[in-house]
């Protein structure tokens, strides 16, 4: 599994829109751009994929920007990974398509990795925004 550079921008990214909005208010992608170090245009495709996915909304006009559409522990880090088009795979028999393997069922090798796939699953799908910037605040 490789996460690209988009992924780890995403999350960057609505790190430092949690971070950033207080009290929802939304948060403009230049101010987001600039903290975290990412071109604006690349951000704004990032963020383009995420309101697609529902992850967050924006505001129009002056004191317009990005907001979270719904609560920090309702978005996990699957969510995040999900919606910047990363999909999420150890490998391609991971996913259990027999097409994508010859040897389906029978490959001992298969079987490892589908079990690697669901226990890294299990890990994003637990963990939530609301966890990572509780973390954080932490540190």
């Amino acid at each position: 599994m490789r996460i690209t550079t988009k992924g780890r921008y995403a999350l960057r990214a609505v790190l430092a829109l949690a971070k950033m909005s207080i009290g929802g208010a939304p948060v403009s992608i230049k101010s987001i751009a600039e903290q975290e170090e990412i071109s604006p245009e690349f951000l704004e495709q990032i963020f383009f994929k995420l309101r697609k996915a529902g992850v967050i909304g924006s505001v129009r006009g002056p004191g317009g920007g990005f907001y979270f559409s719904k609560a920090l522990s309702e978005i996990s880090l699957l969510d995040i990974i999900d919606a910047s088009g990363e999909g999420f795979s150890v490998m391609p028999c991971a996913c259990g398509k027999k097409t994508d393997c010859q040897r389906g069922d029978s490959c001992e090798a298969g079987r490892v990795w589908r079990d690697l796939d669901s226990h890294l699953r299990i890990f994003v799908e637990g963990k939530t925004l609301a966890d990572m910037v509780q973390t954080e605040k932490a540190r």
